[in-house]
Formats: structure tokens, C-alpha cells, sequence
């Protein structure tokens, strides 16, 4: 019986979709090796095995062993957990997202000069002036002031 696909990757298969988007195709043997925990090898394997079934996961046979690589776009992926989080908790409103994504992550003053300028030729491509600055795949760093305006 096929497994109802999920809207959304759990937390613990956006970890492995996080390992195979950074490392490329991995075999079970190698993402054990990169993971941080006390899982069994069994259960990763499982959890693969169950977001190949999803369609998250492309298994390729090597040796014994499969290969997995990932079918969902990392963009894509994000993209669409922003967007139901903005719809669903912030009824669409941007400028409240950003607000509380400030308040979360507390920038530096050099992350807030980096929203800045992402913001202005985010403006920019609304004009036809320039095309936006895209920089999904970064993370905010702990700590810094919100009490810069931007």
C-alpha cells in the first residue's frame, strides 16, 4: 500500500534531504556517517527507504547498498513551506513574517545591510531595474540587534 505523501518533509527528512542537497547522492552508509545521533542504521534506512516511496528520494542500486538522491528541488521544497507558513500563520502578510523572522534570528548589522540590499533589488526587479537577490540556501546567524531599522 502506498504511503500518503506528506504536504510538507518531517523534521527528520528534511535533515536528509538537508545532507543530500549539500553532499549529492548518498548511500545509507554514508549519511550515518554524517548525521549528529544515536539512530540505528536501520531506521535511517527505513526512513529513506519510506521518502523514496513518498517520491522525495531516488534510489539507485550500487553493490549491496542503494545510492539516494533527491528528487524535490531544495528551492522548491523551502519555497513551498514558506509559503503555506505565510499563508497560514500570518495570513499572507509578508511584513509580518519579516518582522517576526527579525525578532527570531536577531541579525547583525551585517546580515541586516545583506536584507537591505536584497530588499532593494528585490525593489529594483519590481521596476525593471535589476533582477532580485535570491540567498535560500544561507542561515541567519544567532545573536545581533533587531533594534536596526531596514
Amino acid at each position: 500500500m502506498a504511503r500518503p505523501r506528506n504536504e510538507h518533509p518531517t523534521p527528520a527528512e528534511l535533515e536528509l534531504l538537508q545532507l543530500l542537497w549539500d553532499h549529492g547522492p548518498l548511500t545509507v552508509r554514508q549519511v550515518m556517517d554524517r548525521i549528529n545521533d544515536d539512530r540505528a542504521y536501520t531506521s535511517v534506512m527505513s526512513l529513506m527507504n519510506v521518502m523514496a516511496e513518498k517520491g522525495m528520494l531516488q534510489r539507485e542500486p550500487e553493490g549491496r547498498a542503494y545510492r539516494y538522491r533527491p528528487v524535490v528541488q531544495k528551492g522548491d521544497t523551502v519555497g513551498q513551506m514558506l509559503g503555506d507558513l505565510l499563508s497560514r500563520a500570518f495570513d499572507g502578510s509578508a511584513k509580518q513574517l519579516m518582522v517576526h523572522l527579525l525578532d527570531a534570528a536577531q541579525p547583525g548589522e551585517d546580515e541586516l545591510a545583506e536584507i537591505r540590499r536584497a530588499i532593494q533589488s528585490y525593489e529594483g526587479a519590481a521596476t525593471g531595474e535589476a533582477n532580485p537577490t535570491r540567498q535560500a540556501n544561507e542561515t541567519p546567524p544567532a545573536g545581533g540587534d533587531t533594534e536596526t531599522a531596514i
